[in-house]
């Protein structure tokens, strides 16, 4: 009789280690790495709340991308969707060489991170870096940049340093982001020539009409053009599949991200509230996102999206 009990509570106790792991792997967390940028940090956020509406629950962790990027390689995270390219490719790269990080897809392509002008200076006839110099009284032969230090400013000033398209005695003027847009938002308001250093996505495409002049031949002033990378830890394919079927999927817009960064960068929203806001009045962006891609208990994940963000 006592063996019976015994073999009865080992069996109970089997049970329930069995439905434990089940709860676990059911609810299990999946960790985002957040670097403080406004654009990854919506983007993040929409990725967060369609992860936790197929069943998962996540958790995001705002740090510096080499540490994102480490985390990853230690299992102390699952995904990154900021791995600009060429930025970061000595961080990205090797780590993806050696297999201790994975780079599922692009989520956003073609990102501009160049020299910008308002379309009037554009339309007066600035149309490539090479034509800055024409005019370089109109522009007081100044170029506005961003945070002293940034690589986007170290081109900028090495274009200047060996007197790329006739810009050796122009000035980098080195500023924090905010504090360059409102001297380029007084200078549109005021028709006045600007040059300055932009990117997209951003709200200053949104809000400033302006134009990115096209690089000559190999003399580019900045970069150009940019890549966004998602990139992930490569236990998360085993442990969450549904997750990193969603995530080759969640290829966003320009436009799209733009509106983000205007809503939470600039008009002060949670990201919280213009993720959620934008979710449910986008479900066919959405949907293609989460084609055949199925809940923690086998449902439909689009359908369990309706469900939540239905007015």
């Amino acid at each position: 009789m006592h063996r019976v009990r015994c073999c009865i509570q080992y069996l109970c106790l089997a049970v329930c280690l069995v439905s434990s792991v089940a709860v676990a792997k059911n609810s299990s967390e999946i960790r985002f790495g957040v670097p403080t940028w406004p654009g990854v940090t919506v983007k993040s956020e929409v990725a967060s709340q369609l992860i936790e509406a197929i069943g998962y629950s996540t958790m995001q962790t705002n740090a510096s991308p080499a540490f994102c990027i480490n985390a990853l390689k230690n299992d102390d995270l699952d995904i990154y969707l900021g791995g600009w390219i060429p930025a970061e490719t000595n961080l990205i790269r090797p780590a993806e060489k050696e297999g201790t990080v994975e780079v599922l897809t692009t989520n956003i392509a073609g990102a501009h991170n160049a020299i910008a002008v308002p379309k009037y200076v554009w339309d007066a006839g600035v149309r490539t870096e090479a034509d800055l110099d024409k005019y370089a009284e109109k522009f007081d032969h100044k170029i506005y940049g961003i945070e002293p230090g940034s690589g986007f400013n170290s081109n900028v000033q090495d274009a200047i340093d060996n007197d790329r398209h006739g810009l050796g005695d122009w000035e980098l003027v080195a500023s924090s982001t905010s504090a360059m847009l409102s001297q380029v938002g007084r200078a549109i308001e005021n028709k006045e020539w600007v040059v300055f250093l932009g990117w997209e996505p951003h709200w200053m495409n949104i809000t400033y009409d302006i134009r990115y002049p096209a690089a000559v031949g190999e003399s580019k002033i900045a970069p150009a053009t940019s890549d966004v990378l998602t990139v992930v830890n490569p236990k998360l394919a085993d442990r969450s599949p549904e997750v990193v079927k969603f995530l080759n999927q969640y290829v966003v817009d320009k436009d799209d991200q733009s509106k983000w960064v205007l809503e939470y960068a600039k008009k002060d929203r949670e990201p919280s509230e213009v993720a959620s806001a934008w979710i449910a009045s986008n479900l066919d962006t959405v949907g293609e996102w989460l084609e055949g891609v199925k809940t923690v208990d086998g449902g439909s994940a689009m359908a369990a999206v309706r469900e939540r963000y239905a007015d």
